[in-house]
């Protein structure tokens, strides 16, 4: 089989600006990363399809998956899906119990696009924008702000470990180096976004390590 007409791995990611890699290149996003990390390790990923706004809370980021599959259907299953909001609605103040319940309701859509694997879905957690230039210029509480998306991210944790997905703590690595950002000084960059991809890498070489595809499985899709 000639390297064209190998099967290619389908990957959905889903999220906001830490998604799409505001101020970075294309090649620079997380995700993109990640791909490539995983075609390195054998496994043929095609470039990810990203559905993600910078801006988006999780009823945006919601919404904004039935404009994309309007658009250009979303059809499942997806080898790989990623799950990354929240920063939105804790920057904007929205409550802890609304970011939950949707959160949680993303992740069931995040399942449903991967054929109900649970293996095949990861999220990540909301990083830490308090710590970088811009959270320390912003006037905010960040004592608060740490605190308040400890809880975002204990919250999406759970649902995950209710559901067997695998919860990725970015979190850390945002608050270990939070000057490894973008020009405006919030965004990471693309480092910082390689060592998210990463971190994500173990959980989902270990998907595929238990839950081998057969070729056939994956043959003939773009």
């Amino acid at each position: 089989m000639s390297p064209e007409a190998a099967p290619r791995l389908r990957y959905l990611a889903l999220g906001d600006s830490y998604t799409i890699g505001e101020g970075v290149r294309e090649a620079g996003r997380w995700p993109v990363q990640l791909a490539a990390r995983l075609r390195r390790h054998g496994l043929p990923f095609a470039a990810p399809r990203i559905v993600a706004t910078t801006g988006w809370t999780t009823d945006e980021l919601a919404a904004g998956i039935d404009a994309a599959h309007a658009a250009d259907p979303l059809v499942p299953p997806y080898d790989l899906v990623s799950l990354l909001i929240g920063v939105n609605n804790q920057y904007r103040e929205r409550p802890l119990d609304a970011y939950a319940e949707e959160f949680a309701a993303l992740l069931e859509r995040a399942l449903a696009f991967a054929g109900g694997r649970s293996a095949r879905v990861l999220a990540l957690s909301i990083p830490d924008w308090g710590a970088t230039p811009f959270g320390h210029a912003s006037g905010r509480d960040l004592a608060r702000v740490a605190r308040e998306l400890d809880a975002f991210n204990a919250a999406a944790g759970a649902a995950c470990r209710a559901r067997g997905v695998a919860f990725v703590d970015v979190t850390a690595a945002s608050r270990a180096e939070p000057d490894a950002v973008v020009e405006d000084g919030l965004h990471p960059s693309a480092a910082q976004y390689g060592v998210w991809a990463d971190l994500a890498l173990p959980a989902v070489l270990e998907a595929f390590a238990q839950a081998p595809r057969a070729p056939a499985e994956v043959a003939g899709r773009d």
